[in-house]
């Protein structure tokens, strides 16, 4: 495993595991990229650590990492951890199974991907909650077909934002006695008490991250990374940037500093005027 901050970081929403995932890569390029995708999270990927797990050199391995970057797998940047101390900058590498273009590392590096959805399981939280009444109210035990039955409601209370202790209060204070028919009581309360919806506010996501250059590990934005690589390493022609209106050309500082001095010392020499006898 890698340093925190330097190992393996899996992007979001990727596409399940599939045998043809780097089907469209090399084979040297997609033997790689398999290898890394099934290391786990924060696992080492320098060209040093698998170069010691691979049939590859070095030199080998820093090719086609690139390429796999070329390719829309793979990204190196930075991001920002907070703790309760500090803000620390740790370097990243973050890989994709599922091949993404510019526009969608721009947007992850803006935090604007969706996170993976979970897995659903098998039983759903209304489920779970309605088998589990009976140890509340042995009264409101249900069987299997009425938990299943029930179920649509109780999600439609989750959904509205209620917590599990509000449904619990909500069905079991002040049972009647006897109990005659608990699916036929839990319907009723369900559908009597049910809560307003609920409007939460979105909450607000500050993402500080960026990219850097593969080749020179200049930093950058994604747009200006485009391939993962900046303008110059592109062989693109970089404009000099222009200053405001009047302002002295980088490389004619010099110069301008020397007229400067020179006419601060020919200030200097001047001969001081006195009155007559």
């Amino acid at each position: 495993m890698a340093n925190p901050g330097y190992g393996k970081r899996s992007a979001p929403s990727q596409l399940p595991r599939d045998n043809r995932d780097f089907a469209h890569l090399p084979a040297r390029e997609a033997s790689i990229a398999a290898y890394i995708d099934r290391l786990p999270e924060g696992s080492d990927i320098s060209v040093k650590t698998l170069a010691k797990h691979l049939p590859y050199g070095q030199c080998a391995l820093r090719t086609a990492l690139n390429r796999l970057q070329d390719a829309g797998h793979l990204r190196r940047g930075s991001e920002c951890v907070a703790n309760d101390e500090v803000l620390l900058w740790v370097t990243r590498t973050f890989f994709s199974r599922t091949a993404r273009d510019d526009e969608w590392w721009a947007a992850f590096t803006r935090g604007d991907v969706p996170a993976e959805q979970p897995r659903r399981p098998t039983r759903s939280r209304a489920f779970a909650l309605l088998a589990a009444l009976g140890r509340t109210a042995p009264a409101l035990t249900l069987s299997a077909a009425d938990c299943t039955a029930l179920e649509p409601q109780v999600g439609e209370w989750f959904e509205r934002g209620a917590t599990e202790a509000e449904l619990l209060h909500a069905l079991t204070d002040g049972l009647p006695a006897p109990i005659h028919h608990a699916p036929a009581l839990v319907r009723r309360r369900l559908a009597d008490k049910m809560p307003p919806e609920r409007v939460a506010p979105a909450p607000r996501r500050t993402v500080l991250r960026t990219l850097e250059c593969s080749e020179c590990r200049s930093p950058g934005s994604a747009e200006a990374l485009i391939g993962g690589r900046c303008r110059p390493c592109r062989g693109e022609a970089v404009a000099t940037p222009s200053g405001p209106d009047g302002a002295v050309p980088s490389n004619g500082v010099r110069e301008r500093m020397n007229d400067v001095r020179a006419g601060l010392a020919r200030r200097s020499v001047t001969p001081r005027r006195t009155g007559c006898p």
